[in-house]
């Protein structure tokens, strides 16, 4: 199977980058599946029903969220109505937080795919262990048995807690790739037991910013430690990151990854098939 993860989309630049790029990437990548982190897709906070659906209409088959997951209140009701939108799966019990942690997808060519989010503790919000979250939700479709590629969605601060998760899910998951950082990391790997893995898949944003906010207001707070307003998210062009994968067809272990960069201002790169 080949497949491919994109980055945090940051506000109508990166929904206008992957309306321009993904078509094509689907297309020339022969993709069968596209995850999409988009968390930010809205002005750079949270989601909504209709950068949702741009995001669909641009090619997306699913979208995963982050810590910004409720930032647009309509979000906590229309994840329950959209299968395709998943919310990290280690929100405390208590919280009875909306919608789904992972989910089993199929595909228009009748294979399967098991996406799971996870949100890390490392300088984040308190939230249930990751790790134990991981291991329920991969025991619901094993790789190879139930399903034909398992992806894991890492978002969280620290570099090492999503390389812990990738060592974690070694050999149970097709790809364990790191977002929320924005920025993509050089380590495209496969580890020793098979899985794919990124620390960070980078942000589908304009990178003439800070992680996708327009520069002033961040210079603001970092010199003079005053609040200026809210954070905007850059309106230049978007180079669209993320990580492609092609998988075994017998045990959905990873056989390749690379890194996708696309438009704007970094350096392309986009895999050859």
């Amino acid at each position: 199977m080949r497949f491919a993860f994109f980055g945090d989309v940051v506000g109508k630049s990166g929904r206008d980058g992957l309306a321009d790029h993904l078509p094509a990437l689907r297309r020339d990548l022969d993709l069968e599946f596209v995850i999409i982190n988009a968390e930010n897709a809205a002005a750079g906070f949270g989601i909504t029903e209709n950068t949702a659906r741009e995001l669909f209409e641009a090619g997306a088959d699913c979208l995963t969220l982050g810590n910004h997951s409720w930032d647009q209140r309509e979000a906590l009701t229309y994840i329950v109505r959209e299968p395709r939108l998943i919310r990290p799966a280690n929100y405390p019990i208590l919280s009875d937080a909306p919608g789904r942690g992972s989910h089993l997808f199929q595909t228009e060519r009748g294979r399967t795919i098991m996406v799971i989010n996870l949100l890390g503790r490392v300088h984040m919000d308190a939230m249930d262990d990751p790790f134990a979250a991981a291991d329920r939700e991969l025991d619901k479709a094993p790789l190879g048995q139930v399903a034909d590629a398992v992806v894991v969605d890492m978002h969280c601060e620290a570099t090492s807690e999503k390389m812990a998760m990738g060592h974690y899910c070694d050999g149970r998951a097709s790809l364990v790739v790191g977002t929320h950082t924005h920025v993509p990391t050089a380590d495209a790997q496969i580890l020793p037991g098979g899985t794919a893995y990124q620390t960070d898949a980078g942000a589908c944003a304009d990178y003439d910013s800070v992680i996708g906010n327009q520069k002033e207001e961040p210079l603001r707070r970092f010199t003079t430690k005053i609040s200026g307003g809210r954070y905007t998210p850059a309106s230049g062009p978007a180079t669209v990151c993320g990580v492609f994968v092609e998988t075994d067809d017998r045990t959905g272990l990873a056989l390749r990854v690379e890194p996708i960069r696309v438009g704007g201002r970094l350096k392309a790169t986009v895999p050859t098939v």
